[in-house]
């Protein structure tokens, strides 16, 4: 079904998607990789294996974006135990969520680039397919890994997207307040990418739920 996560034998997700949803999937995914930022390089000379063991930052990002994807993990109550947990974990935080939306873009370019060798070769080289369907959809067809990714990545940009506008999930279902924006509404268009994000969202769990 078109928008919707569906299983896949051997494992994975399959997803109807058409060229404008690919496009903003990967706009966004691209949005959000320079939001929480490249990834430290050692410095020339430097044992690689020391940026394993550096430690991040101790205090919440300014930007509320930010600090809704690194929350404090033990709230205000006990700040000396969330600044020691932060700068423990957020560096290793911060490269789960560039994989998981580098994983993202790269399954939407390989999906293009199948488009254009052919959907028959693609479906030879790899786990990652594309098959062209009626009306100008694709079919993705993810990988049990890459089906993670993509939930990883669909739960950051939603809360990003959310933190953005300022909705919670009760503003979602609370008499339907989010669907009832006027089309002049300049949060309108951010406001229907957040509903579809947690749309497809909530199918890939479903999906991937054992």
């Amino acid at each position: 079904m078109a928008g919707q996560f569906e299983a896949v034998p051997g494992g994975g997700a399959a997803v109807a998607l058409d060229e404008v949803e690919m496009s903003i999937l990967r706009s966004l995914a691209v949005q959000l990789l320079e939001l929480v930022g490249p990834g430290e390089e050692p410095v020339d000379g430097e044992d690689p294996l020391a940026s394993l063991f550096a430690e991040g930052p101790s205090k919440p990002p300014d930007d509320p974006a930010l600090a809704r994807l690194f929350p404090d993990a033990y709230g205000d109550e006990e700040p000396d135990f969330s600044s020691e947990f932060r700068r423990f974990t957020e560096n290793d935080l911060r490269a789960r969520k560039r994989e998981d939306a580098l994983a993202l873009v790269r399954t939407l370019d390989e999906a293009d680039a199948a488009g254009e060798a052919g959907a028959d070769s693609a479906h030879r080289k790899g786990r990652r397919k594309r098959a062209a369907l009626p009306g100008g959809t694709v079919q993705l067809t993810l990988s049990a890994d890459d089906s993670r990714h993509w939930l990883g990545a669909l739960n950051d940009l939603r809360l990003t997207i959310g933190t953005r506008l300022d909705v919670s999930d009760e503003d979602e279902t609370e008499n339907g307040g989010l669907y009832r924006l006027p089309d002049d509404d300049p949060r309108k268009p951010m406001v229907m990418a957040y509903l579809w994000l947690g749309a497809l969202q909530e199918t890939l769990v479903e999906t991937l739920m054992p």
